[in-house]
C-alpha cells in the first residue's frame, strides 16, 4: 500500500538529497545510462511519488482521516487504542472512519 511505503520513500529521498553525487561529464558512456543519469532520475521519480501522494492526502478536508492516514497509518504514531482516544470512538467507529479514510485518499490519489 502506498501510503505505508510513504514514510520510506520520504525517508529514501532525505538520505539520496544527502548523498553527494558526482558530476555529470557530458561525455557519453558505452552504457544506456551513466551513474549520474540513473541516480537523478531515480530522484526524480521519488519526489514525484511523494508529490502524489502529499497532494491527495492535502486534498482531504476531514480531519479525522487526515489524522488517521497520517498521523496513525503513515507515521505510526498511535496504537489504535490510542488514536480512538484521541478521537473519541469506539474501536468500530474508528476502523469504520479508517476505512472510510482510505477510500476518500483512493478517490483523490487516482
Amino acid at each position: 500500500m502506498i501510503l505505508k511505503q510513504y514514510a520510506k520513500l520520504k525517508r529514501d529521498l532525505t538520505a539520496f538529497n544527502q548523498v553527494s553525487s558526482p558530476p555529470f561529464d557530458g561525455v557519453s558512456s558505452h552504457s544506456s545510462q551513466n551513474g549520474a543519469e540513473s541516480r537523478l532520475i531515480n530522484q526524480v521519480d521519488l519526489s514525484y511519488q511523494l508529490q502524489e501522494v502529499e497532494d491527495a492526502l492535502n486534498a482531504i478536508d476531514d480531519r479525522k482521516y487526515q489524522f488517521i492516514l497520517h498521523d496513525y497509518i503513515i507515521e505510526k504514531r498511535f496504537s489504535r487504542n490510542e488514536a480512538c482516544e484521541r478521537l473519541s470512538v469506539s474501536v468500530i467507529k474508528f476502523n469504520y472512519l479508517k476505512n472510510k479514510a482510505l477510500e476518500v485518499f483512493k478517490i483523490k490519489y487516482m
